[in-house]
């Protein structure tokens, strides 16, 4: 809409000279270009943004990780049944009102999607700490994503005395997309072998390829010569979850338990001198659930992102991969022209027709278009995409047929 703006008022004021037609009538050019700065004036003035939702249905979750998937659909009779057997409590984890599984799910689900990676990687989690943002191994390892020690300092997770940033949801996040999305440019974008290399470090990786004379291009990940097999198990074990996942749409009673609204996660600025429990009390949040979210905050520290669920107005302090989504990439305005007010008038519409939305990370074609209540294929079907087509923020849709 503000680029027909743009491109009328130009067209307007270079048009002005020869005079605007208006009805059948011509008018003297000092005329014409009063009464058209009149109507460009009347023009509807850009729809205020919506404000980013403070919950969203536990469906909008799982629809925006099955959008993201790199692969679309699993292949159910290739994947280990052992591995489909130690995943099969995840869904009903997800399903569980008690269990943070759910909400932690979307954050990180949102994450990758704001950085353009696939949601296969969201179910690194699970294999790693069952989605537990304290989870501690014997051997070292601690938090969501079971960073050992060094891993955390080289990904610029803080750990200091007091704070160990790996139990952080939010450093830790932080670290595992940035690192994952290196990854995944690295090998050219195949998920599988940026999960190996999440496991085994890029350098094996580099070498099995070497070694079985393949590239990121024409790699068999599951060829590659001399990995350990609990780097091969770890792909597998990915597959095998995202195939309990993708079955688990037929169990109705999971599919009942994921109809609940869900808050959406942020990341936000604890106040120096302020404690996680005064800091929750004063936005009206449970104590209690923050607290879970948050294991490496204790005490008063200053300049610690903590995770929560978004608030009303966002502190200045909030810091998420996805609070800002990218503007869309701007389009050359159209050349000059003298322009009919009437029809631009007609053409903008007091109506629906120029309703605009701007897409935001986490959000998918089904949520967007049940939010406008208007059918999803319509939706799609006015901004010439496909079923499969997968919405990134930035993008910006259109609710009404052209004319």
């Amino acid at each position: 809409m503000r680029r027909r703006g743009l491109s009328l008022a130009l067209g307007l004021l270079l048009g002005a000279g020869a005079g605007v037609t208006a009805g059948a009538q011509s008018l003297p050019a000092s005329a014409g270009l009063t009464q058209n700065i009149a109507l460009l004036a009347a023009l509807p003035a850009e729809p205020a943004a919506l404000p980013a939702p403070l919950t969203r249905n536990g469906h909008q979750i799982f629809a925006s990780f099955r959008e993201g998937l790199a692969m679309a659909q699993c292949d159910a009779e290739a994947t280990n049944p052992r591995w489909r057997k130690q995943f099969a409590h995840a869904p009903s984890r997800l399903g569980n009102v008690e269990d943070d599984a759910l909400p932690l799910f979307g954050y990180v689900v949102d994450e990758l999607r704001a950085a353009g990676l696939p949601t296969e990687f969201a179910l690194i989690p699970f294999v790693e700490s069952g989605y537990r943002p304290g989870a501690r191994n014997a051997s070292g390892p601690a938090g969501l994503w079971q960073f050992i020690a060094t891993t955390a300092r080289n990904h610029r997770v803080p750990m200091e005395s007091g704070y160990d940033g790996r139990l952080s949801a939010v450093d830790s996040t932080r670290a595992a997309v940035r690192y994952l999305k290196t990854l995944y440019g690295m090998f050219g974008g195949d998920w599988q072998l940026a999960v190996m290399a999440y496991n085994a470090g890029e350098y094996r990786v580099l070498q099995a390829l070497r070694r079985g004379g393949m590239n990121a291009q024409n790699a068999r990940p599951a060829d590659l010569p001399g990995l350990s097999p609990i780097t091969h198990a770890y792909v597998e074990k990915l597959h095998a979850l995202a195939c309990v996942l993708e079955q688990a749409e037929k169990e109705p009673d999971l599919m009942a338990a994921l109809d609940r609204p869900v808050p959406v996660l942020r990341g936000h600025a604890l106040p120096a001198g302020t404690t996680l429990a005064d800091w929750s009390a004063r936005n009206a949040l449970d104590p209690a659930r923050v607290a879970r979210l948050n294991p490496a905050v204790t005490g008063k520290r200053a300049g610690i992102r903590v995770l929560a669920p978004a608030l009303p107005v966002m502190d200045a302090g909030m810091d998420s991969l996805a609070m800002a989504a990218p503007a869309p990439t701007a389009t050359a305005l159209p050349t000059p022209a003298a322009v009919d007010v009437a029809t631009a008038l007609a053409d903008r519409g007091a109506g629906s027709s120029g309703r605009r939305h701007t897409v935001r990370s986490g959000e998918s074609a089904w949520t967007i278009a049940r939010r406008y209540g208007i059918p999803v294929k319509t939706l799609l079907s006015r901004n010439n995409l496909d079923a499969k087509a997968v919405l990134k923020p930035g993008m910006v849709l259109r609710f009404e047929e052209s004319r």
